[in-house]
Parts: C-alpha cells; sequence; structure tokens
C-alpha cells in the first residue's frame, strides 16, 4: 500500500449523510484529525479495504522507520478475588459477597508463588485484577503491591483502573486522589484501563448500573494522569451499543487525552456471551471489531497505540488487525480467568505468537509494559524455544485448570505462613 492511497479509486463512496468519505480518508491517512461525525460517516459506510488502508496509512506514518515492526509482551493476570459488589451484567467470574459456595479469595502467599512463576518465564508484567471486594480499600492493595516489589522489583504492575480506585477509596474513606498516590507510592507502576466498558450513559447503565458513570471513570484517569500515573483505556462491544455510541466513546477518550496525554493505548475487545445475565442477545461481529480497529487508530491521533485481540477474537482475526491499524497484538497471558468465565476459549502461546505477527508481513518484538522493545525476533533462527510460555497456563476457567493452574478453595485461598511455597512452580508443569 502505498502512503497516499487514492480511497475514491478504492471503492469508498463519495458521500454518505453529507460526509465526503473518500476525502475523510485522505484526510486522516495524511495526518489530519477527522470529527467524530465523520468517524462515525467511516464507520458505517466506509468499505472495509479503503478503510483498513487509511488505518494502516496511520500506523505506518506514526511509526515511520519501526512500522515493519508489532509487538507482543509475556504477562499475567493475577485475579486474588472473585468477590464483587458491583455484578455487571456481562461478568460471568464474580460471585456475591454472600455466595460463600462459589467466591474465594487467594491468600498473599498464593499471589507471590504465581509472580515468582511469571519472573521464571520470562514475563515482564503483571495484571492485579479481581472483583470489588467489600472489604478491599486502600491498604488492601498497599500490602499486596509493596510485598510483590519487595520479593519481584523487576515485575512491572500494571492493574487496576478507575471503577477499583473509586472503590478503594470509599471503603477506606479517602479521596481518590490520596488512593492514586499510595497506592502508587506502594508499587502500582501504571492503572490498566479496567472499568471502562462503555463509557456514554445509557449503554453504561444497561449492563453496569452500579458502576460510577462513565464521566466519573475518565475523571479518575485524569486525576491518575495529572498525578503522574499513566494508563491505557478499553472497550467492550458488542452489549447491544449502537455505531454512534461506539464513536461517542472513542470521543470522551480522545477528549481526556488532549488534555493529558496519559492513555498509552486503546484496547477494545468483544463481549463475550457465557454464563452471563446477557446471556448473548447481542454481539459484535469480527467485522465490525475490524472496522473499529481501524475507525479507533484514524480517529485516536492522539494515542500512540492500538492493540489487537486474539483472545476473544480469534488469532486470524487478531493477526488481520494489524492489517487495519493495530501495532500489538496483545500478550501471551500466563493466567486469564476472567474473559474467558464468559465463554473466550482462543488459546495461544509465545511461538504462535510470533508467527502470527510475521505471517502478517511484520517483524515481531517483545515489548515492555511502555512499548520498549525487549528482544525483536528478526531472524527465526533465533526464535526462543521454551516451550512453557503458553497462554492460560493456570485458569480457572478450563476444565482442569488450564494446563496447570487449579481453582483456589473458597473463603481465603492456601495457607498462610508457608511462604517457602511461593518460589516454587507448580509441579505439574
Amino acid at each position: 500500500m502505498t502512503e497516499q492511497a487514492d480511497f475514491a479509486s478504492a471503492g469508498a463512496p463519495t458521500a454518505s449523510g453529507g460526509v465526503d468519505l473518500a476525502a475523510v480518508l485522505e484526510r486522516a491517512a495524511a495526518g489530519g484529525r477527522i470529527t467524530p461525525e465523520e468517524a462515525l460517516a467511516v464507520y458505517r459506510d466506509a468499505p472495509l479495504h479503503a478503510l483498513g488502508s487509511a488505518a494502516d496509512a496511520v500506523r505506518r506514518r506514526r511509526y515511520a522507520g519501526t512500522e515493519h515492526i508489532a509487538t507482543y509482551l509475556i504477562e499475567r493476570n493475577i485475579n486474588y478475588t472473585n468477590i464483587c459488589v458491583t455484578a455487571c451484567k456481562f461478568c460471568a467470574f464474580y460471585a456475591a459477597p454472600k455466595d460463600t459456595a462459589k467466591g474465594w479469595t487467594r491468600d498473599l502467599d498464593d499471589i507471590l508463588r504465581r509472580c515468582a512463576e511469571t519472573v521464571e518465564l520470562g514475563g515482564t508484567q503483571i495484571m492485579f485484577q479481581g472483583g470489588h471486594h467489600p472489604d478491599h480499600g486502600v491498604e488492601y492493595y498497599e500490602r499486596h503491591f509493596a510485598a510483590i516489589k519487595k520479593e519481584f522489583p523487576q515485575l512491572v504492575i500494571h492493574s487496576l483502573g478507575a471503577s477499583e480506585v473509586e472503590h478503594m477509596a470509599r471503603v477506606s474513606g479517602v479521596s481518590v486522589e490520596e488512593a492514586i498516590r499510595r497506592v502508587h507510592a506502594a508499587g502500582l507502576d501504571s492503572f490498566a484501563g479496567a472499568g471502562a466498558e462503555l463509557l456514554p450513559a445509557r449503554p453504561r447503565a444497561a449492563i453496569a448500573p452500579l458502576k460510577e458513570s462513565g464521566e466519573r471513570w475518565l475523571e479518575i484517569m485524569e486525576i491518575a494522569h495529572r498525578l503522574g500515573v499513566e494508563s491505557t483505556t478499553t472497550m467492550l462491544m458488542g452489549t447491544g451499543e449502537t455505531n454512534a455510541e461506539r464513536i461517542e466513546h472513542l470521543r470522551m477518550i480522545r477528549d481526556v487525552q488532549d488534555r493529558t496525554g496519559g492513555f498509552r493505548a486503546f484496547i477494545p475487545y468483544t463481549y463475550q456471551p457465557e454464563n452471563n445475565h446477557l446471556k448473548g442477545r447481542t454481539q459484535a461481529t469480527l467485522f465490525e471489531y475490524l472496522r473499529l480497529i481501524a475507525v479507533a487508530r484514524i480517529f485516536l491521533d492522539n494515542v500512540a497505540h492500538i492493540q489487537g485481540s486474539w483472545l476473544t477474537t480469534g488469532k486470524e482475526v487478531g493477526q488481520l488487525s494489524l492489517h487495519y491499524g493495530a501495532d500489538d497484538l496483545g500478550s501471551v497471558m500466563l493466567e486469564e480467568n476472567v474473559v474467558s468465565s464468559a465463554g473466550a476459549r482462543h488459546r495461544s502461546n509465545r511461538q504462535e505468537i510470533i508467527d502470527l505477527i510475521r505471517g502478517a508481513g511484520r517483524v515481531p518484538a517483545q515489548r515492555s509494559t511502555t512499548y520498549e522493545h525487549l528482544v525483536v525476533h528478526d531472524d527465526p533462527a533465533n526464535d526462543p524455544v521454551d516451550s512453557r510460555v503458553v497462554s492460560h497456563l493456570s485458569s480457572t476457567a478450563f476444565d482442569g485448570g488450564g494446563v496447570t493452574g487449579d481453582a483456589p478453595a473458597t473463603g481465603e485461598a492456601g495457607s498462610p505462613g508457608q511462604r517457602h511455597r511461593r518460589l516454587r512452580l507448580i509441579e505439574t508443569r
């Protein structure tokens, strides 16, 4: 594809609702900003190939010199509890606080053991992710983050989000500013985009009525950015939102990013229909997902990275996203339970992720949380050969606990005081 593609000859209709689609795509590809109205028009009506070509041109322009590279990460999602008072309708992971048969909480020894295994397998990041436990205030996160950093200072703690901050601050009776300062001082490096779901009021109230508003979610992220704590941001597609609401979600993110510059990446993913109250009544198609990736790349001109998802859409679509504006293919998730509990059954390993990136015509590179290239796999003969680096090494969402992991017992998981166990790898590995 040339840098100045002819989007009119690529089949873009001349107008949609008064918007010249070809002109909008040309302007975006050349580095110009598009309006929300234009974004909605091209999302709805631009031919898929023309839309993808424009998004790829934006990516190439932004990463001139390294545009041949696509990245991935090795990380672990450590779910510390499934007990949650928020009860989002799309969630298959949570247990109500009174559901003692289903609810569990991992103890610190168990968490540290999982961190040790992550380091052993070359992981560089953990996502500390769990329910809004009624007893977990700021002190809980301070204690756990400090312990993780003491034992494993090389691990980046990229975790939580605005919803968890709002909850922990309420439990502890402090401001969100104080909560952010304290967890950051304890070891949190950056916030994940957890809890963004859908930011516009109508779809958010429909799927997460007990969560803070989208405006409040963004306000908390803006406070974090102002305090020097960067984050990513996400979007959950396919729960019944309209096309216009999807674009409004992007607009709300872009407006905050214009003020703070604190969002490192945008990560859309698709709703999974199993074991939750929505029961799959609405879902996003794979074409809608690819169109959203492309529109995000051309509309979010102030967000550096767009991440494709193989976990919810499948490996082939994840690979295709690299042709629609994405520069990153997510991670080899050594552990993941939340989305998998709702039916995401895609699994992978490091070699497969490398091969997917290579098959898209890119050079794979393992990255850090802040997107520095740690290892560039420019010669297949030198590819890493550790077959243990697989997704869902441990999972409560698969029969038998994934490859090696098992679900914790209900209540407090593990046995306090057995700190020596944290350095042992799972014996069946």
